[in-house]
């Protein structure tokens, strides 16, 4: 008889998420913030006595996208702190290794956000426009990342993610020194973050 094959995980919070048929009732935002303060961006390759997390990025893309437009409500600030959610179970890979292993792969992703999404009472899938907004926020995060902590020049990160626009004046200056966290703290970071925009 062939041993059962497991396609859940465990969480901390005694939730069994099913990877394959995620339940919005068995994600737990701590779980989630627990995750991604432990999953390091650019596989580690950043400078700093800890990693620079996902967590942290997180809270970095939200940071971006509602500083470029002061105007972007609380639903849409949470989808974009939220937008990495899902490596909390599958890891942060880097783009290139996501583009060879296809649309499976992407399609995985996807559906475990959507029941995040659904779990904190946002919409299935992010609407266009805020999803151009966070995509362009997430492009200047890596270019920060990039050119302050995982080595590259700024002609190599303005190549590969762009210049960054609209990050100047009042609030700018902390995106201009990225410090990397313990895991703990980044965690911290995450879950306040978003008990702000929970809040009504």
């Amino acid at each position: 008889m062939a041993a059962e094959r497991r396609a859940w995980q465990r969480m901390l919070s005694g939730r069994r998420l099913d990877l394959l048929d995620p339940s919005p009732l068995d994600i737990e935002i701590e779980d989630i913030a627990h995750g991604l303060a432990r999953v390091a961006r650019w596989n580690g390759q950043t400078k700093g006595d800890h990693a620079f997390s996902v967590a942290q990025h997180c809270v970095l893309v939200e940071g971006i996208a509602s500083h470029v437009n002061r105007q972007l409500d609380k639903p849409s600030r949470l989808m974009a702190l939220l937008h990495d959610a899902p490596e909390y179970v599958v890891g942060d890979m880097i783009s290139p290794f996501k583009a060879a292993l296809g649309l499976d792969y992407k399609a995985f992703e996807k559906r475990l956000l959507s029941a995040i999404h659904i779990r904190f009472s946002l919409p299935p899938k992010t609407p266009t426009v805020c999803e151009t907004e966070i995509k362009a926020a997430d492009r200047m995060a890596a270019y920060l990342e990039a050119t302050q902590l995982a080595g590259f020049s700024v002609p190599e990160a303005e190549k590969f993610f762009g210049r960054p626009k609209g990050l100047n004046g009042e609030g700018s200056r902390k995106f201009l020194h990225l410090k990397p966290l313990p895991p703990n703290d980044a965690a911290a970071l995450f879950l306040k973050k978003f008990k702000l925009l929970v809040q009504p």
